[in-house]
């Protein structure tokens, strides 16, 4: 027996003995010619070990955690650039998103400093420009990241326009006060905490090379 087919066994475990228990039991009253009181009350308390065994076995069922479900995002892979770069800000900013997207869940990539976009890797949305608003507002003075892991019904996310369409969840990560790094995911509540501690470590490096260039 496979590992799931025992937990699939263990779990139904209860709903077969509430059955089973409750079948017995009126069998049994059916059979007796002289109900005594002392089997009523028997009886009585048999039935309401049954039902919680049967309500035991729902609630199981719907506690159950479901795991989340990815998703492709619409858009086109890519990496893009802003033209004004470096050859140093071009390398640093093209190994720490590769990093990002090969050690994370990471789909999909922004880099925004001094007003414009420095770098759209990954999945690209068909927005190349970024519109300031209250989250990436926030997260620029308050100099500390946001963290959106479920964004399906999150309307704040309309001012990530400049991502796919139907990212499932998001980091947005302080540039010191000069921006952001901002990446997405198509599984909502994938992102773990090494992940995070993994990402801001690379932002951090980012903030510095790019303070300096």
């Amino acid at each position: 027996m496979s590992q799931k087919e025992e937990n699939q066994f263990i779990q139904n475990l209860p709903l077969v003995a509430g059955v089973m228990g409750g079948f017995l039991l009126m069998i049994n009253r059916l059979t007796t010619p002289t109900l005594l009181d002392s089997q009523a009350r028997s009886d009585a308390l048999g039935v309401i070990l049954c039902a919680m065994l049967l309500l035991t076995s729902i609630l199981l069922r719907q506690i159950k955690s479901v795991p989340p479900q990815s998703v492709t995002l619409i858009g086109e892979e890519g990496m893009e650039f802003a033209p004004d770069l470096s050859d140093t800000v071009k390398t640093e900013l093209a190994w720490s998103s590769h990093l990002i997207l090969n050690n994370t869940v990471t789909k999909s990539i922004v880099v925004y400093y001094q007003g414009k976009i420095l770098l759209r890797r990954g999945i690209l949305g068909t927005n190349n420009s970024v519109n300031v608003g209250t989250i990436l507002q926030r997260v620029m003075t308050t100099q500390k990241p946001v963290y959106l892991v479920d964004l399906k019904h999150y309307p704040g996310k309309v001012e990530f326009d400049y991502l796919p369409p139907n990212i499932q969840g998001l980091i947005c990560l302080p540039l010191q006060n000069q921006g952001a790094l901002i990446v997405a995911t198509n599984i909502p509540r994938s992102y773990t905490k090494q992940d995070e501690s993994w990402i801001q470590g690379i932002s951090e490096k980012i903030a510095l090379t790019l303070s300096d260039k």
